[in-house]
């Protein structure tokens, strides 16, 4: 009888609270190899909103000559829906293991890829005659090629060809890094009359990341002036930008730009529709790593593409971002003047006071919004590192977690894990009821909770997610020097050693919280 009381506790809890899932998600952070404290190459993904996180290792697989790939439609959605399958297109002889999420993340190559949906201008929306999502170009660049650069050939060659079809919201970007470099590829439509064989199906372009810099894309285009004599940014050399051929012709045809003006072709401005529209986000991500910059949110969109972290960074730095809600700036949700009361002739800040208010909650007490990096309403996260001195398979390594990634656990999943050996809790997903079989619940909950009483309840999320985190975070090091030291002799045996420390791993988190959302439930009043 308990059990099934505290069942419906919890039900009621789910009901009654409601919570903000914004348009605007997704978070994309960046480190080049020389910008990071040990030279790895840094990527990274939030998905905020409701998409599939079951985190499936899709095995490597060869081919017969002549079968062809399937191209599919709400890959995203795939936990809740069928997929629609909307053409298809030769298949290659043998395909490489990946990742497979909402947004395919990474393959056995160190080949990974974060995604951010991006605005822009609505003329750039295609025609249902597209057919080539993010993802499914996504999952075709992790299956069929090894590094970055080879990635955006064949991803922008593909949107071209078949059309860039949204799936999301206009303009997507996709942050793509190796062992030696991360680049921001950009893609639009070409408008809603295309159809195949009347030209480009998709207009893009990509820059790399400066080796000593970092930067950020948040649902907000990134590459800024682009040279029409050279076809690339000022001062950016040839090798390290790549652009659609068409990318003039088609703003013109869509009346986008004017050549005839004389005015300079913005990329972020012409396609990206930013100017005059700020990013909390993109403030706060360049205050933290450059506060020598003296960034001002009043003037987002003409930031530059990257910066100069003021101190070089480490994986550590980039997953305490991401559980970043602007605590200490101006823009505190938390620390608001409608969170304080009156007592005994004190003013005291209300224990209901949160960093991360629900609509209805700021609604009632007029609180001004702020997107936080942290947030609510997310499915799943990773911050990744690529690693030139390591062999792929384990060199590749993404700290990977569910729900809102300030409150949850951020597990270590090497690149080489094996097929069929995460828990099934991770690879099963029902968002819809309640179920104790699925790893999301556990995160999912303690976040729910919490935010009933955030100021309270957020030190008790602390004593359990601290020392866990600290513990894995200490492990790492001798996780790396046990699997380069066997690799050479026994790679397989490492491969399965790794994966059964991440699956274990996983299992744990998963218990810590659904005991701790337990708890939580009992505190509040």
């Amino acid at each position: 009888r308990g059990v099934r009381v505290k069942k419906l506790l919890l039900t009621a809890i789910l009901i009654v609270s409601l919570f903000y899932v914004s348009a605007v998600a997704c978070t994309d952070i960046l480190a080049a190899k020389q910008a990071t404290v040990d030279g790895s190459v840094i990527t990274s993904h939030t998905c905020d909103g409701r998409y599939d996180s079951r985190l499936v290792v899709v095995p490597a697989m060869d081919h017969e000559e002549g079968a062809m790939a399937p191209v599919y439609e709400w890959i995203v959605y795939a936990d809740r829906m069928d997929l629609v399958k909307l053409g298809e297109i030769p298949q290659v002889a043998h395909t490489y293991q990946y990742f497979n999420v909402a947004y395919p993340m990474a393959n056995e190559h160190q080949l990974i890829i974060g995604e951010t949906t991006l605005g822009g201008a609505r003329e750039t929306a295609n025609s249902d005659k597209a057919i080539m999502t993010i993802e499914q170009l996504e999952i075709f660049a992790l299956q069929r090629t090894t590094n970055a650069r080879d990635a955006i050939k064949l991803i922008g060659a593909l949107a071209e060809e078949y059309g860039y079809r949204e799936s999301c919201w206009l303009g997507e970007c996709i942050t793509i890094s190796d062992p030696n470099e991360v680049w921001v590829f950009e893609v639009y439509g070409t408008g809603p009359l295309w159809e195949p064989g009347m030209g480009p199906g998709a207009v893009w372009a990509a820059q790399r990341v400066p080796d000593d810099h970092i930067t950020t894309v948040v649902n907000y285009s990134m590459i800024g002036e682009i040279d029409l004599e050279t076809n690339r940014p000022p001062n950016v050399s040839a090798g390290d930008f790549m652009i659609s051929e068409d990318y003039v012709q088609v703003a013109t045809d869509l009346g986008l730009y004017d050549p005839a003006s004389g005015e300079p072709f913005v990329w972020k401005y012409i396609f990206g529709d930013i100017e005059g529209k700020k990013s909390d986000r993109l403030w706060r991500v360049f205050s933290v790593l450059n506060p020598s910059g003296n960034w001002s949110l009043d003037n987002t969109w003409e930031y530059p593409f990257s910066v100069k972290p003021d101190e070089k960074v480490s994986v550590y730095d980039i997953i305490e971002l991401y559980r970043d809600v602007s605590e200490g700036t101006p823009y505190d949700m938390g620390d608001n003047e409608a969170w304080y009361y009156e007592s005994g002739g004190e003013m005291v800040k209300s224990p209901l006071a949160s960093s991360e208010p629900n609509t209805p909650m700021r609604n009632l007490l007029g609180i001004p919004y702020t997107r936080t990096i942290a947030k609510n309403g997310c499915s799943y996260y990773f911050v990744s590192q690529a690693r030139d001195w390591m062999p792929d398979k384990i060199g590749g390594l993404l700290w990977f977690g569910l729900d809102n990634p300030r409150k949850g656990a951020w597990i270590p999943v090497y690149v080489g894990t094996l097929p069929n050996t995460l828990p099934e809790s991770w690879v099963t997903l029902n968002r819809d009821e309640l179920d104790r079989s699925c790893s999301y619940w556990a995160f999912d909950l303690v976040d729910k909770i919490s935010n009933q009483r955030l100021g309270a309840l957020m030190p008790l999320i602390e004593e359990v997610r601290v020392p866990f985190q600290t513990e894995m975070f200490e492990e790492q090091k001798d996780l790396d020097e046990m699997a380069m030291t066997l690799y050479e002799d026994n790679p397989e045996l490492v491969l399965r050693l790794l994966s059964s420390y991440t699956a274990r791993k996983m299992r744990e988190a998963e218990e810590l919280w659904y005991d701790l959302s337990e708890v939580l439930l009992t505190k509040i009043d």
